[in-house]
């Protein structure tokens, strides 16, 4: 891909210019409509405009805590319960893998601010999950570091050899390598999960760009709907190795959205760089049908 064949894919200035082409939205969260400090309001007004002309909106999350919680957080940040009909969160699929390993010890690799995830399994279960320390566990599940803003992947090695010694499947809750929160970039699971399989581990990852995360969402549409054709769903994020590739492997259109994980290299003087932008695509071997600065109506 070359800046002359990006210039075929068009700059929209909002989501009406396409709306009408489609019944459904798959719409990521985090860098579209909260930056994990506050939510957008001009995001929730276009999804709302959507639904209000009888769209379905589907919000899909790569977050590693259970849909409902989500679902809280976002509320708490702002977001109008209203502008979505349902949340799935690559921690809700997670929750399941726990809960079909039942009587198995798990070592959660990740911050206590997770433990949700496990509280939920617990309830679910009738029992809690036993966690135990690394060299006990049948298996892991990965929430992310535990200290994002002091740590790197690589600090994490002898954790993660120890892992692979013992063949111990890891269930990552969120696949995203990294997120903004407002100004700053930070790591997630999913680089613990890159180094885990490039060290020859296994790792289960049920988020974005992977499949269960779409079969889960599209069920979902269908059942609201009455039956759905996924030719009328439009992916809409900012993550070109999740959002777009997934909406790509997935047989979806993507809008993608240029202001956000991306910003500061296809953005890098606020004004889309066209040849960063074919290179970005071009390694996510996925072309969106449009782009847009931000969500908006």
């Amino acid at each position: 891909m070359t800046a002359a064949t990006l210039a075929d894919i068009p700059c929209i200035a909002g989501l009406s210019e396409l709306a009408p082409r489609y019944d459904a939205l798959l719409c990521d969260v985090w860098g579209v409509l909260i930056d994990g400090k506050r939510h957008f309001p001009w995001a929730a007004q276009a999804l709302a405009e959507f639904r209000a002309k009888g769209g379905t909106v589907l919000l899909i999350t790569n977050a590693s805590r259970p849909s409902a919680e989500v679902i809280r957080q976002l509320t708490g940040l702002g977001l109008p319960r209203d502008c979505f009909d349902d949340l799935v969160s690559a921690g809700e699929l997670t929750l399941r893998q726990i809960l079909a390993r039942k009587g198995q010890a798990c070592f959660h690799l990740g911050p206590p601010r997770d433990k949700g995830l496990f509280e939920a399994a617990g309830e679910r279960l009738g029992a809690p999950v036993k966690l135990v320390p690394l060299e006990e566990a049948d298996y892991v599940v990965c929430t992310g570091l535990f200290d994002e803003r002091n740590e790197d992947p690589q600090d994490y090695d002898d954790r993660l050899a120890l892992m692979k010694s013992r063949n111990l499947p890891m269930l990552c809750a969120n696949p995203d390598i990294k997120v903004a929160v407002g100004e700053d970039i930070l790591w997630c699971a999913g680089a613990l999960a890159e180094r885990f399989t490039a060290m020859g581990g296994e790792a289960l990852l049920a988020g974005k760009p992977h499949p269960p995360i779409y079969h889960a969402a599209l069920e979902n549409i269908a059942e609201r709907r009455g039956g759905f054709d996924k030719s009328r769903a439009l992916a809409v994020g900012d993550g070109a190795f999740t959002d777009l590739l997934g909406a790509a492997r997935t047989g979806v259109d993507c809008l993608f959205i240029t202001e956000g994980i991306h910003a500061a290299e296809i953005r890098p003087h606020g004004r889309l760089d066209r040849n960063a932008a074919a290179a970005l695509f071009l390694s996510a071997k996925s072309v969106p049908i449009a782009l847009a600065r931000q969500l908006v109506w």
